[in-house]
C-alpha cells in the first residue's frame, strides 16, 4: 500500500492546505459568477439579484439558485441548443446527445472533464497503453477518458463496447496495461480470454465507472492481480470524486461539491445523506449549483493516501423520489417546503402505503416538543402544498434513517 511519504500525486493541488483550497475555490466562484452573469443569457436572469462579490463562503453559496438536470431538457427545448447557458459556442469542440434528450458540449481545452487525476490515482501513468471500453457514440463517456489519457501521456486503444473475442485478441496483441470502462465488462473480457485459452494477464490497473462495483467483483479482480479503482462523475460536470485507498472517494479538485437536502438547496449536516450538488469553473459552459439527482454523504477526516480534499461515501442512490398518490404527483420539494415552515421539525419522511386499494400518506416528523395545535397546522400546510390529506405522526429526534429519503413508497405495486 502507498503511504503519504511515498505517494506521488497527479497535481500538487491534491495535497494543499484545506483552508487555502477553500479560499481559492471561493475566489474562482466569484469570478465564474461574474463571467456567467455577463456572458450567459440564462445566468444573467438566474443571478440577476446576486452580487458575485458578496459570495464569500459556502453559506453564501447556498443562497444561489439550484439548476437541476431535468431543467436542461426544458431550457434546451427552445431555440438555443445549450439553453442559454453556454457563453462562447466558438470554443465548443464537440456536442453530444444524451438520453433526455440533453445536449452536452465539450470545450476545446485539454482534459475538459478533469478525469486525468482519477486515472493517475488508479495507477495509470505516462506511456501506458489503456483500453477505453466506454462508448464513443452519442454520449461523451469515451471522450471523457480519452482526453484524460492524453493529458496523462498514455496511449489509448478505443475499444468501445462489444466484440469481446476481438478485444481479447487486441488486449493480447497490444499488451494492454490499463482498462477503463464499466465494472462488469472487464470481467466479461477476462472470462472470454480464459475460454479461448488466451493470456491477457498484461492488464494490471482498472478505473471503472457507470455502474456499481460490487464487493464480489472487486474480489474477482484482486484474484486476477488487477488493482481496480472507481470514480464518480457525470457527462455535464466531469469528475466529482474518485477512489484512492481506504474508505470513500476523494472529491475532485477545481469544483465545489455540496450535499443538500433532497428537493431543496439547503446543505445537510456533515455525514447526513443528501443530494450531490456541484459547481464547476468551465467558462464555456458554466454550471453553478448543478443538482445531479444522486445521493451521497461526506466522510470525516482525510484519505489515507495524503490527499487533503473532502471525501464522499460514494453513490448511495437517487434523490428523485417523486411518487403518484391518488392520481397526484408528490415531489420531495413539496415535503421540503412543508418541513421548512416549521423549525420544530428535524428530519421528516413521507410514507406512502396502501390499504384495501386506497392510498394512504403519513408524514413522520422528528419533533422533540409538540406544541398544542402544531400537528393540525402541519396537516393543513401539507394539504395546501400537495392537495392531499396526510396523517402527521411524531417520532423521536434522530430516529429516522440517515438515507436521504424524503418520500418512501411502501406500496406493493404490480401485484
Amino acid at each position: 500500500m502507498e503511504n503519504q511519504a511515498t505517494t506521488t500525486f497527479f497535481d500538487k493541488a491534491e495535497i494543499q492546505d484545506p483552508l487555502f483550497r477553500q479560499t481559492g475555490l471561493m475566489a474562482k466562484l466569484r469570478k465564474q459568477l461574474g463571467h456567467a452573469k455577463s456572458s450567459s443569457p440564462y445566468w444573467q436572469n438566474a443571478l440577476a439579484d446576486i452580487d458575485p462579490e458578496n459570495i464569500q463562503s459556502r453559506e453564501d453559496l447556498a443562497r444561489l439558485p439550484i439548476l437541476r438536470k431535468n431543467d436542461l431538457v426544458t431550457l434546451q427545448a427552445g431555440e438555443d441548443l445549450f439553453g442559454g447557458i453556454a457563453t462562447d459556442q466558438g470554443r465548443i469542440k464537440r456536442v453530444f446527445f444524451s438520453p433526455g434528450p440533453i445536449v452536452e458540449p465539450q470545450a476545446d481545452v485539454p482534459d475538459p472533464w478533469r478525469m486525468a487525476s482519477a486515472l493517475y490515482a488508479a495507477g495509470m501513468r505516462k506511456g501506458d497503453l489503456i483500453a477505453n471500453c466506454f462508448s464513443y457514440h452519442l454520449t461523451p463517456a469515451g471522450f471523457m477518458f480519452d482526453e484524460a489519457a492524453a493529458k496523462l501521456g498514455a496511449t489509448v486503444f478505443p475499444a468501445g463496447v462489444g466484440n469481446t473475442e476481438t478485444l481479447v485478441d487486441a488486449f493480447n496483441h497490444f499488451q494492454i496495461s490499463g482498462y477503463v470502462g464499466t465494472p462488469d465488462f472487464l470481467q466479461i473480457i477476462l472470462e472470454k480470454a480464459k475460454g479461448l485459452g488466451k493470456d491477457i494477464s498484461c492488464v494490471r490497473h482498472a478505473l471503472v465507472s457507470g455502474g456499481p462495483l460490487f464487493p464480489a467483483m472487486r474480489e474477482f479482480y484482486e484474484g486476477e492481480n488487477i488493482a481496480v479503482r472507481q470514480c464518480y462523475g457525470t457527462a455535464e460536470l466531469g469528475l466529482i470524486a474518485y477512489e484512492t485507498e481506504g474508505d470513500g472517494m476523494v472529491m475532485a479538485e477545481d469544483c465545489l461539491v455540496e450535499i443538500v437536502r433532497p428537493g431543496t438547496g439547503d446543505p445537510v449536516n456533515d455525514g447526513e445523506v443528501g443530494e450531490v450538488v456541484v459547481t464547476t469553473f468551465d467558462p464555456t459552459y458554466p454550471l453553478i449549483r448543478f443538482a445531479t439527482g444522486d445521493l451521497s454523504a461526506t466522510l470525516p477526516g482525510q484519505a489515507d493516501c495524503g490527499r487533503t480534499n473532502g471525501r464522499l461515501k460514494g453513490w448511495l442512490g437517487r434523490a428523485d423520489q417523486t411518487t403518484k398518490v391518488r392520481g397526484m404527483f408528490v415531489h420531495p420539494q413539496q415535503i421540503a417546503r412543508v418541513v421548512k415552515t416549521y423549525p420544530e421539525i428535524g428530519r421528516a419522511r413521507l410514507e406512502v402505503t396502501e390499504t384495501d386499494g386506497k392510498d394512504q400518506m403519513a408524514l413522520l416528523c422528528e419533533i422533540a416538543n409538540v406544541a398544542p395545535g402544531l400537528l393540525d397546522d402541519i396537516a393543513q400546510t401539507m394539504r395546501a402544498e400537495t392537495r392531499l390529506r396526510a396523517d402527521i405522526q411524531v417520532v423521536a429526534p434522530d430516529s429516522l434513517p440517515n438515507d436521504g429519503k424524503v418520500i418512501e413508497d411502501k406500496r406493493v405495486l404490480g401485484v
